[in-house]
């Protein structure tokens, strides 16, 4: 089965407030570039949708390394979702599962893929993490320039 990368990142401008995601998905030889935002949302939100929007213009199978800033998105991919899935979307504390919408979309969309989620350090000159976090931004910022509008 082939490989793909994604890099992920998403921000909000105050939390809650106004967001924006970005991804690249890349075979190591072409690039594409999904982003968007909202509103009023939470970083939390914004990091799943950079994966969820990403995964979503990805039709066929494939094995997925995922590299985000997000240690929330890692968990969760890697650790937490089979057991809240087990625990009716409960936590380990018996309360529901935060972002249960997103987290459930995420979840059927790995089921067509073999995901591996990695952990990289933010703001730390990584290329592809640096772009993700700038074009983040830039797409939280359309949301808060239209407020003041």
């Amino acid at each position: 089965m082939k490989t793909l990368k994604i890099f992920a990142d998403g921000s909000s401008l105050g939390n809650p407030g106004p967001g924006g995601y970005c991804s690249i998905i890349t075979d190591g030889e072409k690039k594409a570039v999904v982003k968007g935002g909202e509103k009023l949302t939470t970083n939390n939100r914004m990091e799943l949708m950079a994966v969820i929007k990403a995964l979503e213009k990805i039709k066929n199978s494939y094995n997925i390394e995922l590299y985000t800033d997000s240690k929330y998105v890692v968990d969760g991919i890697n650790s937490w979702l089979e057991k809240w899935k087990k625990n009716g979307w409960k936590t380990s504390n018996k309360k529901d599962v935060l972002n249960i919408d997103l987290w459930q979309k995420l979840d059927q969309l790995l089921q067509r893929h073999n995901v591996k989620a990695y952990w990289i350090k933010g703001h730390n000159g990584h290329p592809e993490n640096e772009y993700c976090d700038k074009v983040a931004k830039m797409e939280a910022l359309k949301y808060m320039q239209n407020e003041e509008k």
